[in-house]
């Protein structure tokens, strides 16, 4: 590393800038293309942070753009340290901090630390045999005896998680896809090396990681056979229903308590430069309990996400104060990142089968929770799920479960810039999905012009948020729902709001708190108090009071 970059960073005035912040998710590749060869790219991203500057957000978090073969579109490393030149270059990532910093936001990175390609050097080494230096730089292990792999894990992809390597004769473990080798935790040196990529970035002026699959990084050292799980337990909120992956109790392939150790020297990596970082929690069963383990007292991760509310069923009221009552109750010490939609699961729009009202409704609600937000570009303009045909796939997750489960490319598919252009204003070239011919309609060009598009809510809903410190970073209490109603207060020092919601179509009323409370948000809909003190609330209407 050469000097400069080995010079300290400089003083960080806040190092709570994470708390309470709302982060836009960018998938680079269908972002915005700005060389004209179909998929997006970092200098697409810089072209249009003015625009994102305008949603009033505090980050961004770009999905991956390192070198990488493309097997899983950047999700397998085939370079920590440098940037795929499907995207750009290294000076175009300077371009992008420094386009972003200018205006106002911080810029995360997503970060893939559990594996990578076969294709990166470690790997290609770590195979040739079993005493080269980085022999034990990823997770290998014998057959048993009748040549078959050492335990039952499974891949999250499909299959078994264990592939035979005839040079080494034995199997490597993959979580993913078969291409994607598990690195081994256990070994120190592959911690160093990991702790080496994230300095890189931080001196590239990066404010913070998003860790894809945190809760993946270590596996038990003695290989020990996962149990089955209960038919009646089982739940696909991480994996579609249909994958046998669902069947059992991940109890030694991952969530390992030897993770611990490793994020504690991250999060020392990190503090010197005020950056924070976002772990994603892959688990069905246990995630909100995990986050709250990774995410408790101030020296592992600051936020986690878990997939509560990234689930195929729409919440209901009863469901959101389940959803939160198990976090005070396993992650009171913790920090939640609360997401509806990202690059994983079927936009929410669809997934949830909501109308207009609804969808504002719900980017109110989640603006109102205690904890931080990610949102996922194109949810500001209320898109559906594309529909891509199988012969236009390129997930190779929807390819391996078609039809049941059609994989991620429905909400991968380019973003919308204009509507009377044939790609949308993404590209001038056939993009590597198709622009969903529903989405034309919805195009941030269009919606600018129309004072009621759901785009503009999303911006008055972030400036309630940044506007009100209770809701940013305020204590919640006890949450409560009365039949379709979810309802709570937050506070901070002397602001105290009260927030309401009707989950359902249905009118709903309920009464205020005691108290004297003043109506506020009635950019967003909220409801004023009836002459008998009581909130009639209408099908998806919310209600906001500021205690005076």
């Amino acid at each position: 590393m050469n000097v400069a970059l080995a010079q300290q960073p400089q003083t960080v005035i806040d190092k709570d800038w994470w708390r309470g912040a709302v982060i836009y998710q960018i998938y680079p590749r269908s972002y915005q293309d700005s060389n004209g060869d179909g998929i997006g790219d970092l200098l697409g991203i810089v072209q249009r942070l003015p625009y994102i500057a305008s949603l009033g957000v505090d980050a961004i978090w770009i999905s991956p753009f390192f070198m990488s073969p493309m097997k899983d579109f950047g999700y397998d490393v085939s370079d920590y340290c440098d940037v795929d030149p499907m995207f750009g270059s290294i000076a175009d990532f300077d371009a992008v901090v420094d386009t972003a910093h200018r205006l106002g936001l911080k810029v995360m990175i997503d970060l893939v630390l559990s594996h990578t390609s076969d294709q990166h050097p470690w790997f290609v080494q770590s195979r040739v045999d079993r005493t080269n230096d980085k022999a034990n730089w990823y997770v290998w292990a014998d057959p048993k005896p009748d040549g078959t792999p050492p335990n039952n894990w499974l891949s999250i992809f499909g299959g078994s998680a264990w592939q035979w390597d005839a040079r080494r004769e034995q199997y490597f473990m993959h979580n993913f896809l078969v291409s994607q080798p598990d690195l081994n935790f256990h070994e120190p040196q592959v911690q160093e090396a990991l702790l080496d990529v994230a300095l890189f970035w931080l001196h590239r002026g990066v404010d913070g990681f998003r860790l894809d699959t945190i809760n993946f990084y270590i596996h038990d050292k003695q290989l020990r056979d996962n149990p089955p799980l209960a038919k009646e337990k089982r739940n696909a909120t991480i994996a579609p229903s249909v994958n046998p992956y669902n069947h059992q109790e991940h109890l030694y392939d991952k969530n390992q308590p030897e993770n611990l150790e490793f994020l504690r020297r991250l999060r020392a990596v990190m503090e010197p430069f005020g950056a924070a970082a976002v772990g994603e929690v892959g688990d069905a069963q246990r995630g909100l309990e995990i986050m709250g383990q990774y995410t408790k007292g101030d020296d592992l991760m600051q936020m986690c996400y878990a997939f509560e509310f990234l689930a195929k069923d729409q919440p209901t009221a009863k469901r959101i104060v389940t959803v939160m009552e198990e976090v005070d109750e396993v992650a009171s010490d913790g920090w939640a990142c609360w997401a509806f939609s990202n690059h994983d699961v079927a936009r929410h729009t669809t997934r949830w089968d909501m109308t207009p009202a609804a969808q504002r409704m719900f980017a109110t609600l989640i603006m109102c929770l205690r904890g931080s937000v990610c949102l996922y570009q194109g949810e500001e303009l209320g898109l559906p799920e594309a529909d891509v045909a199988f012969e236009d796939l390129q997930d190779p997750y929807g390819i391996e479960f078609w039809p049941e489960y059609k994989g991620r490319d429905g909400c991968r598919t380019p973003m919308v810039w204009e509507s009377d252009n044939l790609n949308g204003g993404f590209s001038t070239h056939k993009p590597w999905l198709p622009v969903a011919p529903e989405h034309y309609h919805l195009s941030v060009a269009s919606q600018e012009d129309e004072p009621g598009a759901i785009l503009h809510h999303y911006r008055k809903a972030i400036a309630f948020r940044r506007n009100h410190p209770a809701l940013m970073q305020g204590d919640l209490d006890k949450i409560r729902a009365r039949g379709d109603v979810v309802y709570f207060t937050r506070s901070l020092g002397d602001q105290a709001i009260f927030c309401a919601f009707n989950v359902s179509e249905t009118p709903s009323d309920i009464d205020l708190p005691a108290g004297d409370w003043t109506p506020i948000g009635a950019e967003l809909g909220s409801a004023h108090p009836s002459a008998d003190g009581r909130l009639y609330l209408g099908p998806w209407q919310v209600c906001l009071a500021l205690k005076t």
